[in-house]
């Protein structure tokens, strides 16, 4: 467990190198915002949903993710989950979808940015932004109904990056929200890495 400041919270401390060995290979890797932790505690099975969105086609003058399309549709394979596809995949229907059910996991494919202003902290939709205001606020209104997110997955490009003042970008925002966990990336990805990395994720997941 690490609890990072300032610039060192945008290295991955799963990549730490000993000459032989990748840290990942030997521990469990997690890294927290302070010193509170949460009780580790499984997904139970019966409560196992994804609430899937994804962008795969370009939008708002952001390139496209072709292999998106494979990603969602491989979670949706392999796990139960309710699925937003590019045009399907709108701010309405989404802030919709999780009003309307209780999804212990939400999985984001798509484009993201972060600023230190929340105004340009987002994740890219068909035809809009979702910013970080309105992402912490969509999980406090699922906490406040007595549900939690247990698992929110940002795939995409430097959701977690961020500066000194606000190095945990969405990611942060998330964690501050109330939900458990957080997977999300540092830097920028590759889109084909990306979607065989998910499906395996989630194939282990479950």
């Amino acid at each position: 467990m690490f609890v990072l400041d300032g610039r060192l919270r945008n290295l991955p401390m799963s990549a730490l190198y000993d000459g032989e060995q990748f840290l990942v290979e030997n521990y469990s890797i997690a890294l927290t915002p302070g010193l509170q932790l949460l009780e580790p505690r499984a997904i139970a099975e019966a409560d196992f949903s994804v609430l899937t969105g994804g962008l795969s086609e370009a939008r708002g003058g952001f390139s496209a993710l072709p292999s998106v399309r494979e990603e969602v549709e491989r979670i949706v394979s392999a796990v139960p989950a309710d699925l937003l596809l590019n045009e399907t995949f709108t701010e309405e229907n989404f802030k919709e979808q999780f009003d309307r059910s209780q999804f212990p996991i939400v999985h984001l494919a798509t484009h993201g940015e972060f600023s230190s202003n929340a105004e340009d902290t987002f994740v890219l939709t068909w035809n809009d932004r979702i910013n970080a205001n309105e992402l912490e606020s969509l999980l406090q209104s699922e906490t406040a109904r007595g549900a939690t997110v247990e698992l929110l997955v940002l795939s995409a490009c430097r959701t977690a990056a961020g500066d000194d003042r606000a190095a945990l970008g969405l990611a942060g925002v998330a964690v501050r929200a109330g939900a458990r966990s957080t997977v999300a990336s540092l830097w920028y990805i590759s889109d084909d890495a990306t979607a065989v990395l998910m499906t395996e994720f989630y194939q282990q997941l479950a």
